[in-house]
């Protein structure tokens, strides 16, 4: 007998707490875009140009207090400008310290300038904390390439939803698509919104790990769009809220099931993968939590208030709307 975690046989009427979900997902983006604009976004050097060390102790015991305040003096000493050194704790439990310069240089040799900070941060830490630290990451971005990179992530997640709306309308219908891109649309939002408030380094690798939600909300999305047009087809005279319950539970098992071995993933890259992971794969983690969400509670139920065709064989003459609810 085949192991279960959810019945095969579920009856839940997800579509009954549409209006609940919508209003809870309201609250929630109107909370991102409000923490958005006025907390703003913790950017990284990928987007802002500068540089950043971390350092470890090398025999595995974790620096002090008194380790701190020498590397914030050996780091200011430098008068680099904008600089903050703070310590930093990886999920798996391992201290350091990590300097963060944000050294905008305008001349043509910026980029060299900016290598040259990174060995003088290095070199200042070294003395202040001793020769046996251990470098654990070194980021160096000039302020063209930032800058360059801003524009691209932006791009990039603008044309991967477009490209997706285009995928959905050709592969079904527009009725769909709306529902589809609205949840993408949310999906995006929120993440953005979970960085404003956790503060968390919103580096290059976060634009990675968005338009990876992006097509993983949008397979879980496409399963379920299938099977209710396959049950629209099926079932001519059941009205379209029941087709989606149908539709939701029967694909349910293996929704619960891809997000959860995702999650075991994901969390195990969380906790063992260090600081230079730990922002990709919390977005990751939050993505695929709100991705199945949004999938089940706003991209089906929105099938109501757009309406469907019931049969493809008509050439569109025959159209489902909310009215059957």
């Amino acid at each position: 007998m085949a192991f279960q975690l959810i019945p095969s046989n579920t009856k839940i009427d997800f579509v009954r707490f549409r209006f609940v979900a919508l209003i809870i997902s309201a609250l929630l983006l109107a909370g991102s875009i409000t923490a958005f604009f006025t907390i703003g976004l913790n950017f990284g050097i990928d987007f802002r140009g500068g540089v950043t060390v971390e350092v470890g102790p090398a025999d595995g015991e974790n620096f002090d207090e008194s380790s701190l305040t020498a590397a914030r003096g050996a780091v200011n000493d430098l008068n680099l400008g904008d600089v903050r050194v703070q310590n930093i704790t990886n999920p798996g439990g391992e201290q350091g310290i990590v300097a963060f310069i944000e050294a905008v240089i305008d001349s043509e040799d910026g980029d060299t300038r900016q290598n040259e900070v990174a060995t003088q941060v290095q070199d200042a830490l070294k003395q202040a904390l001793g020769e046996e630290i251990s470098v654990r990451r070194v980021d160096v971005v000039g302020p063209t390439v930032s800058g360059e990179l801003v524009q691209r992530g932006v791009t990039a997640l603008v044309v991967a939803i477009g490209l997706m709306l285009a995928y959905i309308w050709f592969r079904f219908e527009w009725q769909f698509s709306i529902g589809a891109i609205l949840a993408l649309t949310h999906d995006v939002i929120l993440t953005i919104g979970v960085f404003a408030v956790t503060q968390l380094e919103f580096t290059l690798a976060i634009i990675a790990a968005l338009l990876t939600i992006i097509g993983y909300s949008m397979n879980d999305t496409v399963v379920i769009y299938d099977r209710i047009r396959e049950n629209l087809r099926k079932y001519k005279q059941m009205p379209l809220k029941d087709v989606i319950n149908l539709s939701v539970n029967q694909t349910l098992g293996r929704t619960i099931m891809t997000s959860l071995t995702t999650l075991l993933a994901v969390v195990a890259l969380f906790v063992f993968g260090g600081s230079v992971l730990r922002g990709f794969s919390f977005a990751l983690i939050w993505g695929v939590i709100v991705g199945t969400y949004s999938t089940v509670y706003i991209a089906s139920p929105l099938l109501l208030q757009t309406g469907v065709k019931r049969d493809w064989s008509e050439g569109g003459s025959k159209v489902d709307t909310a009215t059957t609810v």
